[in-house]
């Protein structure tokens, strides 16, 4: 009986549910999730969004979508910028070993 290889799509739906599930864990533990849900969100924004953000981090429903979206953006630590700005802080002479 052959061995069964998980295909791309099966591997990257893993790998998005995997980390969903770190984000909404760790939102949980800083407190932003588990409290009852008292707010009820609308707006209107094009399907085709909505589909797409569902199809790439392998989600069904929009609360879920919706609850993964918001505790990215609260969580984001902003690297990034932070990374940027402390472009020429390190004096030349430092030897990087480079």
């Amino acid at each position: 009986m052959p061995i069964r290889t998980a295909t791309a799509t099966e591997n990257d739906k893993r790998i998005a549910q995997t980390g969903n599930r770190l984000v909404l864990e760790q939102a949980r533990s800083v407190g932003l999730l588990g409290a009852a849900k008292n707010t009820r969100l609308s707006g209107r924004v094009p399907s085709d969004l909505i589909e797409a953000a569902k199809k790439r981090f392998h989600v069904t429903s929009d609360t879920e979508l919706l609850e993964l979206a918001l505790s990215r953006l609260a969580l984001d630590d902003d690297f990034g910028a932070r990374l940027v700005g402390r472009k020429g802080s390190i004096p030349a002479d430092v030897d990087l070993g480079v």
